[in-house]
């Protein structure tokens, strides 16, 4: 059986419909993919869930073994897997092939550690239900659709597409519009490792294919995307009481502390800001600079932003930006913040010359301006100097978004580190925590809720079955109605030796 999706909605005079991918650097077109409609959203569902009983069958070793299988293929084909990510991104083939060493390396830490963390254990029953047994384990939930973003195609979503496959759910994927192609060949390839079952789909089209699977009946809808988007999506998952799993945009702050290694900072915000042309939801957007070390440490951004340009060719500094629309918006916050009085210190609205976007570093800009308050998603970034750390720290916890930070200090990075409203921080590094597979992903806020990677990210795809067992009679039963009238006396004596002291 196919993983993909075949049978695509038919136009007025009976061709299929499709659409194109393109090549953002250069408008080219990648390849054309199926429209598909509600009703083949919800064919897809319906035989995933088939597919789901037989997956769910195979254990936490039978997955295992062929999810092993699908990461070999996976790495076989990489060169492949890496041209595909960058023509429809526009991202450069190292940016790429860092995609897809984070793909496999999930991929095998999702599979491994599965059963451990999934799988029954037994749970101490305490000392007033000393008469029973207590197990716990977490069951798959069923289908999972899941709802990717154009930015990172690939690790992105199979932040969710591993984990929900080793807690042992089938999977109906919907790729970003702007990158099908990259969906089509995780679903084919996995296709090769798993041909028994449509046990991993993937669903192409716009947004109306997005709403159908939100729509078709799935246990559980992960979404990362747009704040805007993901209202919509939970809107449509609470007519059903379908649980979701939310990761939208972030507005990330980077603290430097008086004794940072300044450089080493510098490096890192520029990394963080620019990599990917700014096209990261935990991206650096907001730097806080302790105003003794400022000077130097704007001097040291400003000197290596200038060297970065954006370009077409394979071994460029960062690619051009994918959406077009955005390209607006980046324009939007770069003026307006000019606007209020804050300064360009490396390029400007110049900079903007679609599809590319040249760095541009800001100065002093106003907390309520655009480029403080909303994710500009470009390679943009803000430098605001503070009287101290803590006071950085402060206004990075008025934004509404949460979703991780930085910071740099020799001495008290954990501390103020504890003090960020975020779901993630790197200390004396940036956006570290989302190559460590045992760590969690999520933010707060406006950033949405929920995790994906390690432990709690496979918990996300289950749901908790707890199974009591009882080994002998108690002395003092209160589950009867033919209990004595000392009973409860009984029992609460108890507990209160045991608990009340």
């Amino acid at each position: 059986m196919t993983q993909t999706a075949s049978d695509s909605a038919l136009s007025a005079d009976g061709e299929q419909r499709r659409f194109a991918s393109l090549d953002p650097r250069t408008g080219e077109v990648v390849a054309h993919h199926p429209i598909h409609t509600a009703a083949e959203v919800e064919d897809a569902v319906s035989s995933a869930r088939e597919a789901a009983a037989w997956w769910a069958g195979l254990g936490f070793e039978g997955r295992k073994t062929k999810l092993d299988a699908w990461r070999k293929i996976l790495s076989q084909r990489s060169d492949e897997f890496i041209a595909l990510i960058s023509a429809e991104t526009g991202k450069p083939a190292d940016d790429s092939r860092v995609e897809v060493a984070l793909v496999m390396d999930h991929l095998h830490w999702a599979a491994r550690h599965a059963g451990r963390v999934l799988g029954k254990r037994r749970v101490s029953s305490g000392m007033l239900m000393f008469n029973h047994s207590a197990t716990l384990e977490y069951r798959p939930l069923g289908v999972i659709g899941v709802i990717g973003p154009w930015n990172y195609p690939a690790h992105t979503p199979m932040g969710s597409i591993s984990y929900a496959l080793a807690a042992g759910n089938a999977v109906v994927f919907k790729p970003s519009e702007f990158t099908p192609g990259v969906g089509t060949f995780l679903a084919s390839t996995f296709t090769e490792a798993v041909p028994e079952y449509p046990v991993f789909q993937v669903v192409t089209g716009f947004g109306e294919t997005g709403a159908a699977l939100c729509a078709a009946g799935v246990d559980k809808i992960a979404f990362t995307g747009s704040t805007r988007t993901g209202k919509k999506v939970m809107a449509s998952a609470a007519a059903t009481l379908t649980p979701v799993l939310v990761e939208c945009g972030g507005k990330d702050a980077l603290i430097v502390d008086v004794d940072a290694d300044l450089h080493a900072a510098a490096e890192a915000a520029i990394w963080g800001a620019v990599s990917n042309a700014g096209q990261t939801c935990a991206g650096v957007e907001r730097i806080y600079v302790a105003e003794e070390v400022a000077d130097e440490f704007t001097e040291i951004v400003v000197k290596r932003a200038r060297k970065l340009k954006p370009g077409g060719e394979p071994n460029a500094n960062l690619g051009p930006i994918t959406m077009p629309a955005q390209v607006e918006i980046i324009r939007e916050h770069v003026q307006d913040a000019i606007d209020r009085g804050g300064k360009a210190l490396v390029g400007g609205p110049e900079s903007i010359r679609p599809p590319y976007v040249e760095p541009v570093v800001l100065a002093d800009v106003p907390e309520d301006s655009l480029a403080i308050t909303e994710e500009t998603f470009g390679p943009t970034v803000v430098i605001n100097r503070v009287p101290n750390a803590l006071e950085g720290v402060r206004l990075a916890n008025q934004s509404k978004y949460g979703l991780g930070a930085a910071v740099f200090s020799k001495s008290r990075g954990e501390e103020l580190a504890s003090e960020l409203r975020v779901g993630m921080v790197s200390v004396n590094s940036v956006l570290t925590y989302a190559a460590i597979a045992g760590l969690p992903f999520g933010g707060v806020g406006d950033s949405g809720f929920g995790r994906i990677h390690g432990e709690d990210g496979l918990r996300e795809f289950a749901y908790a079955k707890a199974v009591t067992k009882q080994k002998f009679a108690s002395l003092i039963d209160m589950a009867t109605f033919d209990r004595s009238s000392m009973a409860g006396k009984q029992m609460l004596r108890l507990a209160r030796m045991l608990f009340g002291r």
